[in-house]
């Protein structure tokens, strides 16, 4: 069937093209694309940080409607609401133990351009192919993925809000709520406060921590960090982090969640936290990070850790954030602005000046909640 989809070369723009994207297979789904989020990841690959095959379609926080069903697909039905998650392989032995963020086939089924059939649904009118990205492609009309990249969620809920679920706000909640795991009290310190870092922060009061310290440097945006649940800001512009959580805290953060890619953010993170601390990074940077291991982790016997996609399994933690969502403990929409497909360039500019903490492009403007 033929698309509409935002095709990225080398350059780092979209520009709107007609493509040919194959029909589900077996084991895939055919969806409708509502809206979709953007998110840092995206950005990422434009600048080259990350490569991908190119010509390329972008977007990896996709909802939408599902239209069409393989014959092997029991999970859902056309006509089911869908937010889409990154591609996991299922079986080996993280995916086994239900860490399909750290699934061993990561890299080469969300970044390689093809899917888990070693090719891509997506096509040229002449027949060239285009890359598929994190098994979905959401910049595009339709989308062709399979089973484990779809989630099915509750109709009621607004499908114009859910799409970052399937990766920002997975990313910085699961970063907490699993990997983190605090305590009820703990003291939590978020580094960054966009759409992971806010995420993160939501999950930590809903985790029970406290207090909890948003830090960023713009001070719009560490106002929206107390409407949703930072005791305590810091703008690290005009303020010294590591003086003023010390003033807070006293001995040092139990937690930190570090998502600038910075590296002297990342090091305030670790050098933050009482001995014992744990700091986790969900960051894509481009600058290496030098530190003394002895000063910086092992005197105070501190753990860093990385982590991918909120050492998340999507079909069990979505749901979960659904919920919150809808019972008003995890308010999404206060951090989303709206923009129409064309405008996919305007919204990628918003993101990186920071006039747009999470954007989200609107492909389907009839579709009503």
């Amino acid at each position: 069937m033929k698309i509409q989809a935002m095709v990225t070369n080398s350059e780092n723009h979209f520009n709107k093209q007609t493509l040919v994207l194959d029909e589900p297979k077996a084991d895939e789904v055919l969806v409708k694309i509502i809206a979709t989020g953007i998110c840092h990841t995206d950005a990422t690959v434009l600048d080259h940080t990350l490569p991908v095959p190119y010509p390329a379609v972008l977007g990896h926080e996709g909802s939408g409607i599902v239209q069409q069903v393989g014959s092997n697909i029991t999970t859902v039905k056309p006509g089911d609401h869908v937010v889409l998650g990154f591609s996991y392989c299922g079986h080996c032995d993280n995916c086994l133990e239900g860490n399909a963020g750290g699934c061993e086939s990561m890299i080469p089924l969300n970044f390689a351009g093809k899917n888990n059939h070693g090719a891509t649904p997506l096509h040229t009118e002449d027949g060239q192919d285009v890359s598929q990205f994190f098994g979905q492609s959401s910049f595009a009309t339709y989308a062709t993925v399979g089973e484990n990249n779809i989630v099915k969620v509750d109709k009621d809920v607004d499908l114009r809000y859910l799409g970052p679920f399937g990766c920002g706000v997975m990313t910085g909640s699961g970063t907490v709520f699993n990997s983190l795991a605090p305590e009820p009290g703990s003291s939590f310190v978020v580094f960054g406060t966009g759409a992971v870092g806010l995420s993160g922060m939501m999950a930590a009061k809903i985790a029970g921590c406290h207090p909890i310290i948003a830090v960023d440097i713009h001070d719009s945006r560490l106002e929206l960090a107390r409407e949703l649940g930072a005791t305590h800001t810091i703008n690290s512009k005009h303020e010294d982090v590591l003086t003023k959580i010390k003033e807070i805290i006293g001995k040092g953060a139990d937690y930190s969640l570090e998502t600038t890619g910075i590296p002297e953010v990342t090091l305030s993170a670790l050098r933050c936290l009482r001995v014992k601390g744990v700091a986790a990074t969900v960051a894509v940077g481009k600058r290496d990070l030098t530190f003394n291991v002895f000063n910086d982790i092992v005197a105070n016997a501190l753990t860093l850790k990385g982590v991918i996609e909120g050492d998340a399994v999507p079909q069990l933690i979505i749901p979960k954030l659904v919920r919150f969502f809808k019972n008003g403990q995890f308010p999404v929409d206060k951090m989303v602005k709206f923009y129409e497909f064309e405008q996919i360039n305007q919204a990628f500019e918003d993101s990186k000046s920071g006039s747009a903490i999470k954007p989200i492009l609107i492909l389907d403007q009839t579709y009503q909640a």
